[in-house]
């Protein structure tokens, strides 16, 4: 018997699923206690989280947390996974395109022209003094960490809450997913572009499922929709041959990496999914799918 709680969080929809609904209330406190701190700590639209302070400093090495440093620490590993496709030196990038506010905000205001490309720095330029816990980024560099975030998020709570509570659970924040514990069935998933849209059911048992995607957060400008997904080869939103791509991997953080890299720069992140054998499922501009690397073939629409 399972228990879940939805609530809304960072602009997305969250989700905790136990296998044993007496801590149901209890973890659901202490997920919401790490995504607070999460959020004092790397959110872009706070002033007064760590993150932007770096930004606000940029050119300087500047104290942080250790928390920070570990979101840091695992974005760069993201980076040099994808080489390069997932650059968390995009922050510039995606305010320049129009996502400079919470994401309702920027839908409901009159649209405007995106500003002009900023070019990226590289996540190369990212000083990061893990022993003493300084961040610093080049002048005119902002850092966004948010996807990588929200995986990492899911991550370490499935996986604190599983060994606090003795049970199985799944977390699901946005399209990251992450499955901790010995459940007595696998979990049966809907993977869909849009929550609420037609997709095809899976089950998980264990490790991270993220689905990324610009078909949600975008927003109308004068020539059209603009989205949060950067490439940083261009410093535009992405263009690429995948609208969508969901991909299962060992963690939320691991998955995530692949299926941003997709959206973000298509074919150039193929080959290197494609040496890492997770499963995925891409959908491409006029809704064609494409499923690799073992993604279930019985799959049912859901």
């Amino acid at each position: 018997m399972s228990a879940s709680r939805t609530w809304t969080a960072w602009s997305c929809t969250v989700r905790l699923t136990v296998d044993d609904p007496a801590v149901l209330g209890a973890a659901c406190g202490e997920l919401k206690a790490l995504m607070d701190r999460v959020d004092k700590a790397a959110s872009r639209f706070r002033p007064d989280s760590e993150l932007s302070i770096v930004n606000s400093r940029a050119g300087a090495l500047v104290p942080v947390s250790r928390l920070l440093v570990d979101l840091v620490d695992v974005s760069l590993v993201a980076a040099s996974m994808s080489g390069g496709a997932v650059d968390p030196t995009v922050g510039a990038a995606v305010i320049a395109a129009g996502y400079n506010d919470d994401i309702e905000a920027v839908r409901r205001r009159f649209p405007e022209p995106p500003a002009d490309p900023k070019p990226i720095p590289g996540w190369q330029q990212v000083q990061l003094n893990r022993k003493l816990a300084l961040l610093g980024v080049p002048s005119d560099c902002a850092l966004d960490l948010g996807a990588i975030a929200k995986a990492w998020t899911a991550d370490r709570a499935a996986l604190m809450l599983s060994k606090r509570y003795g049970c199985a659970i799944l977390v699901e924040i946005g399209g990251d997913l992450r499955a901790a514990g010995d459940p007595v069935k696998p979990w049966v998933i809907t993977v869909a572009e849009r929550a609420g849209d037609p997709g095809v059911l899976v089950t998980l048992a264990h490790g991270g499922l993220t689905t990324s995607t610009r078909t949600v957060r975008r927003w109308q400008t004068p020539t059209g929709y603009a989205h949060h997904l950067i490439d940083p080869r261009t410093g535009k939103p992405a263009d690429g041959q995948w609208r969508t791509a969901s991909v299962w991997a060992p963690t939320a953080v691991r998955a995530n990496t692949f299926s941003t890299a997709l959206v973000a720069t298509g074919e150039a992140a193929l080959g290197r999914l494609t040496l890492a054998g997770h499963p995925a499922r891409l959908i491409d501009d006029g809704g064609e799918v494409t499923e690799l690397s073992g993604w279930p073939a019985s799959s049912e629409a859901a």
